[in-house]
């Protein structure tokens, strides 16, 4: 069980204001001219720890590990066991063993914010062969402002979000630090940590105010989370707020006030319980225009990352992943392998990594350039979490480059706006609300498994139903596409392991782009950039 209280921040790992933007007295001798890489395997570019002849040049084999061989949990992480069973190219099938059973990956992991996936039960995932989810998300800021940790640390017997929300399989919370851009008028981020104004409590008059989604699907923020349709609208909750004076008897009191230091959110997750937990990190939005605050995140992110191990109570059973940084700078000696190089050298408390500060607006050239050079970078006997990438061409894209593991408000959310995923032509959605599917008697997908296709439930009836803001609809379109979700997990998967992952990548791609030649679209240019690096050319 965790303590009942936060530890206390060791005053080391804080700097003073003149050093925010100096570089980190660890990295001084690093050799910037050389790739920042280690445990890399062939078809990477071999790191200085992994090369058989010492120079560099010969790149070894990855070592594969048969399907269903029993997992050994042993220090330094006792609570995590990463088997990789095939690569194809730079993509790999594996599983996690984490303490609530195995994931093959690649995996897309649902988000479930506040302990629960809108309209859906915990059997309708777990008892579903279309579904059958290993793993889903939460989020820790969301939790700890409602209901709070303290209560979800003593539920049951057991304690925990487990037992909480009745779920027996995997559960990853984010740390809260996606609110710092999400929440961002709402926040102050400090050296001590952020400071967020309760985003439910009006600091006039005490009424919630949390604002629906009115917009078409098109507008829908995907790199969000699951509290209500959209995060509170923090243009008219914080910054057309006729803010007190300090000291005033209508300052915001500091029970309308939450302070997140990594202290607080490593407690906080140590109270939750979750199998992966992640440091908190300062993140910046990706399409902002400020480098010295680039700068500041990066080596923040360093610092608040040692503070999050030395808080950490359980890593017997719960694994904190760190989250690299940098924007989108991934020049040689930039702030992306300024990040990765501090992560380098505490390897050995790090079971696995995450990729963050993408999904937020940034060109798709540079979102996919930065996730190339992560992945890189990190090592390939970890697994890499790519933080806040939903959408299916994202996942195949980027599981040829390396990455293992998702989450993404997208499917589910959009759902809730009556849009179903499908195959075929770019964007691959099907608009259920659509006057086209007034009359369609088919079902969203042949041959798909959810509770909607395989209830029988036609376009024409789903349609109706949507019209009248029938609840049931939102839950049936919500089980396809998590359906869908899967479904593209275990396709790549089986790829994977019968090597033909190029293959698959290509025609998955010229799926959804015909060619204008063909009355579709051409294939984006950074996918076939993306690809070619993967070792995918789509001219094949």
């Amino acid at each position: 069980m965790s303590p009942s209280d936060p530890p206390t921040t060791n005053p080391d790992y804080v700097a003073k204001e003149e050093d925010f933007s100096k570089l980190p007295l660890e990295l001084a001798h690093v050799d910037w001219k050389k790739p920042i890489s280690w445990g890399k395997y062939h078809p990477y570019p071999p790191s200085e720890d992994t090369s058989e002849d010492g120079g560099g040049t010969t790149p070894p084999s990855l070592p594969l590990i048969p399907e269903n061989t029993p997992p050994t949990f042993e220090p330094p992480h006792p609570a995590l066991a990463f088997h990789v069973h095939a690569t194809s190219g730079r993509a790999r099938y594996t599983t996690l063993h984490l303490p609530h059973g195995p994931i093959a990956t690649p995996v897309f992991m649902p988000v479930g914010t506040k302990g629960t996936l809108k309209g859906l039960t915990p059997m309708d995932v777990t008892q579903s062969e279309a579904l059958s989810n290993q793993i889903i998300l939460a989020n820790t800021y969301h939790l700890a402002l409602q209901p709070g940790t303290e209560l979800i640390r003593d539920a049951g017997e057991e304690g925990g979000l487990h037992e909480f929300m009745g779920w027996d399989r995997n559960i990853l919370t984010d740390s809260g630090g996606f609110q710092m851009v999400s929440l961002l008028k709402l926040a102050e981020i400090t050296e001590e940590g952020v400071t967020f104004e309760n985003p439910f409590q009006d600091s006039d008059d005490g009424k919630q105010e949390i604002s629906k989604e009115t917009g078409a699907v098109d507008s829908v923020t995907v790199s969000g989370d699951e509290n209500d349709d959209k995060e509170p609208d923090t243009t008219t909750s914080a910054a057309n707020r006729k803010r007190p004076s300090p000291g005033s008897p209508s300052e915001v009191s500091k029970s309308q006030r939450m302070l997140l230091r990594p202290e607080d959110s490593i407690y906080h997750q140590n109270n939750i319980g979750s199998d992966i937990i992640m440091a908190l990190d300062d993140v910046v939005s990706s399409v902002a225009d400020d480098d010295t605050r680039f700068k500041i995140a990066t080596y923040r992110t360093l610092r608040w990352l040692d503070r999050c191990f030395a808080a950490h109570r359980r890593p017997h059973d719960q694994n904190l992943f760190p989250i690299v940084q940098g924007g989108l700078d991934t020049s040689p000696g930039g702030l992306r392998d300024i990040c990765l190089a501090g992560f380098r050298l505490r390897d050995d408390k790090a079971p696995g990594y995450a990729i963050g500060g993408l999904a937020g607006g940034e060109s798709k050239d540079d979102f996919w350039r930065v996730v190339h050079h992560c992945c890189n970078a990190l090592p390939d006997t970890k697994p890499r979490y790519l933080m806040g990438v939903g959408y299916p061409l994202d996942l195949v894209v980027c599981t040829a480059l390396g990455v293992d593991m998702y989450d993404c408000v997208y499917p589910t959310r959009t759902a809730r706006f009556g849009v179903a995923l499908v195959d075929g032509e770019a964007p691959g959605t099907l608009r259920l609300k659509g006057h086209g599917c007034s009359d369609d008697y088919r079902v969203i997908m042949e041959g798909c498994k959810c509770m909607a296709c395989g209830g029988g439930y036609t376009r024409a009836r789903l349609h109706a139903m949507l019209k009248n803001d029938n609840p049931l609809a939102g839950s049936l379109v919500t089980h396809h596409n998590l359906a869908y979700m899967m479904s593209l997990n275990r396709k790549m998967r089986d790829a994977i392991k019968n090597d033909v992952y190029g293959d698959f990548a290509r025609s998955f791609v010229r799926d959804q782009y015909r060619g204008k030649e063909n009355g579709g679209q051409d294939v984006p240019s950074w996918v076939k950039d993306a690809l070619h690096a993967a070792g995918i050319p789509l001219d094949k």
